[in-house]
């Protein structure tokens, strides 16, 4: 018997391959939205809750997690710098998210309406980042397949 190592070679990359894709389709990313349109710091600290509960679950199970929590409304108190009864978790949720990935989204459409009713810049937190609507961001992730939670 006559041994080809590169048949063998080949064998071998053509299996690894097809493994490797096997289980890359195999791995479930969970994906969820959470949506904020209180003023309200018990709704807001809910929110942050199943969030970080999320997370750990996930964690646990090894198992990968995205989570978005958008806010808009009178929501995006959640989000302002100046007036965000919750800032200090938000920040310590985004340094221990890891592996898992949180994202903060502010609705700018608020954010103009409110800097033009009070006649001032509205400085948003750090961790967040504005998205043109809140309402159409989560439409765009449940199109997009995610979760949707209203706490």
């Amino acid at each position: 018997m006559r041994f080809d190592l590169r048949r063998l070679m080949a064998a071998c990359a053509l299996l690894l391959a097809t493994a490797g894709a096997s289980l890359a389709t195999d791995v479930k990313i969970h994906r969820v939205s959470i949506q904020v349109d209180q003023n309200d710091p018990a709704i807001m600290n809910l929110a942050l809750n199943n969030a970080s509960n999320i997370m750990e679950t996930y964690k646990e199970k090894g198992e990968e997690v995205e989570i978005e929590v958008v806010t808009y409304g009178p929501g995006l108190n959640m989000l302002r710098d100046d007036t965000s009864p919750v800032k200090d978790r938000l920040k310590q949720i985004a340094d221990l998210s890891f592996p898992s990935k949180i994202r903060f989204s502010a609705c700018n459409v608020t954010k103009r309406g409110m800097e033009k009713r009070e006649g001032h810049p509205i400085p948003i937190v750090a961790e967040a980042s504005l998205v043109p609507s809140g309402a159409v961001r989560l439409m765009e992730l449940q199109e997009s397949g995610w979760s949707y939670l209203k706490p």
